[in-house]
Parts: structure tokens; C-alpha cells; sequence
């Protein structure tokens, strides 16, 4: 089976032969099992939802049916901010894993932190996870748009920047497609609703596959267009 993923849904497609079908190529390559920690805020944990709906527990279930040997590790507490986060790293790790998502930043711009302060603290983790043998991916964040122009292009500069500058994968924008779209977020604006975290753990997931397989499929490349935030992220 192959999860083919847009962020207009997701299709599971089975075989039509009855005879038991080998695992899709890309699956078969990884023959290692792959641990990723999911480093976050309110976003991750999965605010205002149980935690199978949250976006770490629905990656598990798509790597589950794609054949991959992952193990998807929720690490999202709400509230936290990069420098709450800073603290709690050395815990994350013990799980040994292979990745770390790194899915700060937005407690931070509501917050007022100066980016630079964010960003400090934001390359203080990537350099925990790389010292523990780990990878680090790291997610865009933005803050909405009744912040100064100034202010939110700012804070926004800093993920690419140093995503550039340590040379690791780099997600966009966490929240792509989902934020600021009513429907896809509970009744606050600011939490994804079940059916946005479908979407953050596609967006994740088109990251990761390429990052964990041998030879990634052209089907999995990432479509990801940052869009302005219209809502707060927590």
C-alpha cells in the first residue's frame, strides 16, 4: 500500500490482486527502525483533542501503513516556548531518536520575544539534537497578520535563515494550508481541529519520507506554499 498525500485529503489505495503484495520500494529500503521526537507546543500536543488526533499520532499511522518501521514520539507541551523547550531537550532525547522535529516559535511571536532572542534558543536545540547523534528538521512558523509588517517578516526570516546557515531540512510553514481557515481550526482560530492535523502530519510526513528512505519517491515531494498566518499560532 502507498499513501499518496494532498492536502486536500488522503487516499489509502489497496491492490487489486488478492495474491500478498511485496512492500512499495521505498518502504523496503529502510530496514532500520526510525525514532522521531516531536518537539512542540500546543500544536503538536494536540490542544482540544485526544491525542490519536494529533498531527505525531496520525504520522504514525500513515508510516504504520506504508510499511515503515517508525516510531512517532508526541513531545508537544502546551504553552511552551523555545526557551521552555531549551530545557526539556536532554528528556526528549533520551528516546535516542534518529529525528527531531522541531516545532517552536510560536508562543514566542505572541509573546513579544525578540526573534533573535527565538533564534538563539531555537539554534541551542538543534545543536542538543545533533550532539546526541540525532537530526534535526525544523518547522516554519508565522505570526498573524495584525502584528507590524516589520515585525512578522522579522520573525519569519529567522527558520529559513537558520535552517540555511546549519544546513538541515527545513519545513516552511507548520501550519500551511490550515491556518487562518475556519474550518480547519476549532472554535478559538488558533488550534487545528481534527481535520487541520490531517494536514500539519501530511506536511510533516512529505518532509521525513525523503529524509528516511534510500530512494524517495517523486510522488512524496512536497507541493508546500508558506501563506501569511490570519490566526495566532500557540
Amino acid at each position: 500500500m502507498r499513501w499518496l498525500v494532498t492536502f486536500l485529503g488522503v487516499c489509502l489505495l489497496t491492490a487489486a490482486e488478492p495474491a500478498p503484495q511485496s512492500p512499495t520500494p521505498d518502504a523496503a529500503q529502510e530496514t532500520t527502525p526510525q525514532t522521531i521526537v516531536c518537539l512542540g507546543d500546543s500544536l503538536t500536543a494536540g490542544y482540544g483533542l485526544e491525542e490519536a488526533q494529533a498531527w505525531p499520532a496520525l504520522m504514525q499511522a500513515m508510516a504504520s501503513a506504508d510499511g515503515r518501521d517508525w516510531q512517532v514520539i508526541n513531545a508537544g507541551v502546551s504553552g511552551d516556548t523555545t526557551q521552555s523547550a531549551r530545557k526539556r531537550v536532554a528528556w526528549a532525547l533520551k528516546a535516542k531518536p534518529t529525528v527531531v522535529v522541531i516545532a517552536l516559535g510560536g508562543n514566542d511571536g505572541l509573546r513579544g520575544i525578540e526573534p533573535r532572542l527565538m533564534e538563539g534558543n531555537l539554534h541551542a536545540i538543534i545543536r542538543q539534537v545533533r550532539a546526541a547523534g540525532a537530526r534535526p528538521v525544523l518547522a516554519g512558523m508565522q505570526i498573524p497578520t495584525n502584528f507590524p509588517v516589520e515585525r512578522r517578516e522579522e520573525f519569519t526570516a529567522v527558520f529559513p535563515r537558520l535552517a540555511e546557515r546549519e544546513n538541515i531540512a527545513l519545513i516552511p510553514f507548520l501550519l500551511a494550508g490550515v491556518g487562518g481557515e475556519a474550518k480547519l481550526n476549532q472554535a478559538d482560530r488558533i488550534h487545528p481541529n481534527a481535520a487541520g492535523q490531517k494536514l500539519l502530519a501530511a506536511t510533516v510526513y512529505f518532509v521525513l519520507v525523503p529524509l528516511l528512505s534510500t530512494q524517495p519517491s517523486a510522488e512524496l515531494t512536497p507541493q508546500l506554499t508558506a501563506q501569511p498566518a490570519r490566526t495566532a499560532a500557540p
